[in-house]
């Protein structure tokens, strides 16, 4: 028998009333039935019937199968105990007959009756020569056999209709379960961009206001340099830790202003692989190049794509051990291109894996955490989107995923 694939639904762990009724109308007829022979039969087709449902394997396909066939044994084996063609058990084929048109389809129903119909007329074969079926009796047969066909179609038709329900219920629970995971990435989207726009105004007044005063201390120092040049080399020398202390700070406040500056990409088709070759020359990195001639020229603002692998090329370079490559990979993915930095450095850990992307958020002892944010922002800008993946102490991936038009 070759059932059709059927949705296999979870087995059943509560009593149903349908159950209970069931077995005590099983019940009934066992008790009615004539000889232990007779019970047996009942009792086993009884069993079959209350397992539909509940266990795992019977729920498959084969399993459903496999319970057609057993039950369409004890169904001949009864109803050939009990008189055969006469028998007052004709009516138990009908019970696997009725569980493939309901779990199965037109093909499984169509092998069930013809097993089930089959096997009832192959009784006519053991009917004595000298005592044939009468005029009455042959009546009587052929309505039993209409009536199971009968049956068979109306329980497959409903059944057809049931399972394409369920499976309409199934595909729209799949597409719900779709939206709300993109209604929780949206709205952590907007939450981090609430964050983002509140640290950038911050971020942009709080660097405005001290790039002023930076500037006077730079040129007090410069003056206090020259002017104590001969007479204190002591005075010099923390002169010339001011001023270096100065630039760090005016560099730190040039990242805060980057952070919090508006993105206005202006984009041309450029050739991905020169921007990350520049990348690499500017940041002092050996790379290994793995680039895919199917990536084609995207529309993007080279500039700003450049800092983003400069960036992303320094903390691989940085996290890596001497010596340790640094990886290159390029390769285009339906309407996306991607660009991934992969190194073998000492990973991210993985408390920090969410929030790595969000400004102040850094592995490094010294580091400040903007780097990634700025990386983060510049690649959003473009309508693409960062992904890293990552494992304590065997090195991690940052992927740029950039729509390919």
């Amino acid at each position: 028998m070759t059932p059709e694939p059927a949705p296999v639904p979870a087995p059943a762990t509560r009593i149903r009333v349908q159950d209970v009724l069931l077995a005590i109308l099983f019940g009934v007829l066992i008790w009615l039935a004539h000889d232990w022979w007779e019970r047996s039969f009942l009792i086993a087709l009884a069993v079959f019937q209350l397992l539909e449902g509940r266990v795992l394997w019977l729920n498959t396909a084969w399993g459903r199968a496999t319970s057609v066939l057993v039950q369409l044994v004890i169904c001949y084996l009864l109803i050939g105990y009990t008189s055969g063609v006469t028998s007052s058990y004709y009516f138990v084929l009908l019970l696997p007959v009725v569980s493939t048109a309901t779990y199965m389809g037109f093909i499984g129903t169509a092998i069930s009756f013809s097993l089930a119909i089959g096997a009832y007329v192959s009784f006519v074969l053991f009917i004595p020569e000298k005592n044939p079926l009468d005029p009455e009796e042959i009546h009587f047969f052929v309505i039993r056999c209409l009536m199971a066909a009968i049956v068979a179609v109306l329980v497959n038709s409903l059944g057809e209709s049931t399972r394409a329900e369920s499976a309409r219920y199934k595909k729209t629970a799949e597409q719900l379960a779709v939206a709300n995971q993109n209604l929780i990435e949206a709205e952590s989207a907007v939450r981090r961009s609430e964050r983002l726009a509140a640290l950038g105004q911050l971020s942009a007044g709080l660097a405005h206001e001290l790039r002023n005063p930076l500037s006077s201390i730079r040129g007090s120092a410069d003056l206090l340099s020259r002017s104590a040049a001969r007479e204190n080399p002591v005075v010099v020398e923390l002169a010339q830790i001011i001023k270096e202390e100065v630039d760090r700070t005016n560099s730190l406040v040039t990242r805060f202003l980057d952070f919090a500056r508006p993105l206005e990409p202006r984009r041309r088709k450029t050739d991905i692989t020169q921007i990350l070759d520049r990348a690499a020359q500017r940041a002092g990195v050996p790379i290994i190049r793995n680039y895919s001639p199917d990536v084609p020229l995207l529309d993007i603002d080279p500039e700003l794509m450049e800092q983003v692998f400069l960036n992303l090329l320094t903390n691989a370079a940085q996290a890596s051990p001497e010596g340790a490559p640094v990886t290159a990979v390029t390769r285009a993915d339906d309407d996306l291109a991607e660009v991934s930095i992969v190194d073998r450095g000492c990973g991210i850990p993985p408390e920090k894996i969410d929030s790595i992307f969000n400004p102040f958020v850094t592995t490094k002892q010294n580091g400040v955490g903007l780097g990634l944010a700025i990386v983060s922002k510049i690649v959003d800008g473009h309508g693409g989107k960062m992904a890293v993946e990552s494992a304590p102490g065997k090195g991690s991936a940052f992927r740029v995923l950039l729509p390919i038009s």
